[in-house]
C-alpha cells in the first residue's frame, strides 16, 4: 500500500476530474427533449386544411390512375408529405385497394398506394374521398 500522501491526493485529483469529464461528455450526447420522432411513429394525421400529413416510404411512386399498371407520373423522395384524398383503386401488397392522391416531389399529382404511406387505417380517418 501506498502511503505517499502528495501520490494518493494527485489520484483522487485525477479520478474526479476524469469522472467529471465523462459525466459532462455524457450529457452532451443525451437527445433533446423537443426532437421530433421520425418513420411510422411521426404525425399521420389530417390537419384543419382537411390534408393528411403522414410519413412515407422513400422512392414510393405516384401513378396516372390506382393502378400499378398506369403511368408512373414521378416519385416521393422525401419521407413526410400530405396527401389530398383518397380513392378505391386496384389491390396492392398493403392488402386493401386505397390509393391517396398527392402532388409528388417533382410537382406532378398523382396516386401512391396506401402500402406506400404510413397510416394505421386505410382510408385514414377524416381526410376526403376523391
Amino acid at each position: 500500500m501506498n502511503t505517499n500522501p502528495k501520490l494518493t491526493l494527485a489520484k483522487k485529483l485525477a479520478i474526479t476530474l476524469a469522472a467529471t469529464a465523462l459525466t459532462a461528455g455524457l450529457a452532451g450526447a443525451t437527445v433533446p427533449a423537443t426532437a421530433a420522432p421520425a418513420g411510422p411513429a411521426a404525425e399521420c394525421g389530417v390537419r384543419s386544411d382537411g390534408k393528411l400529413y403522414c410519413g412515407n416510404r422513400a422512392g414510393a411512386k405516384g401513378y396516372e390512375h390506382r393502378s400499378y399498371a398506369s403511368a408512373v407520373r414521378g416519385q416521393m423522395n422525401t419521407t413526410f408529405s400530405w396527401f389530398s384524398c383518397w380513392g378505391r383503386g386496384d389491390s396492392h401488397p398493403g392488402g386493401n385497394n386505397i390509393w391517396y392522391w398527392t402532388k409528388l416531389d417533382n410537382g406532378q399529382w398523382g396516386n401512391m398506394a396506401a402500402v406506400d404511406v404510413h397510416t394505421s387505417v386505410d382510408p385514414a380517418p377524416g381526410l376526403r374521398e376523391c
